[in-house]
């Protein structure tokens, strides 16, 4: 069995002079991924690992959960970004079979489609959403349609 912890980045500028990969994180969206990660605290999940794309966006968002979690720095894969469902199924088929709980953090609209693609739920993931999802698989590289059951969505 492993799980995975979706996280959608947090609210970023759409203020002009930032390339999309470029855009940072807003006071409001490090106020709502604060919170998030809050939460996720409280609630007792905790990754062992979080694999995140090189935008700045998301690693700010990263950085945020990592600190709150009290986990390790992120692990970074450049493939995340604008990524298809089938590109962040690659991604997460790579993942280490060492670890048995990893969070993603992503880019609409292949976050939300990738947790539909694993569960059959149409969720739309908001800025800062989590979506923990438990996986009938023993290694990563087994990730297939419909291997998982969503346990928890939560956003701002």
């Amino acid at each position: 069995m492993k799980k995975l912890l979706l996280i959608r980045h947090a609210q970023a500028t759409h203020e002009g002079g930032f390339i999309d990969f470029e855009r940072p994180l807003t006071p409001k969206g490090i106020r709502e991924a604060t919170a998030m990660a809050q939460r996720v605290k409280a609630k007792g999940i905790t990754p062992q690992l979080l694999v995140s794309s090189t935008a700045l966006r998301t690693m700010g968002t990263a950085d945020i959960f990592t600190e709150h979690l009290s986990i390790h720095q992120p692990l970074t894969d450049k493939d995340i970004y604008d990524a298809s469902p089938k590109t962040l199924l690659e991604v997460i088929s790579r993942f280490t079979d060492g670890a048995d709980f990893i969070a993603l953090i992503g880019h609409n609209p292949g976050i939300s489609e990738i947790l539909y693609y694993l569960t059959g739920s149409p969720q739309q993931m908001d800025t800062s959403g989590i979506a923990l999802i438990e996986l009938d698989i023993e290694s990563w590289a087994e990730i297939t349609e419909d291997a998982g059951k969503l346990l928890f969505y939560d956003a701002p």
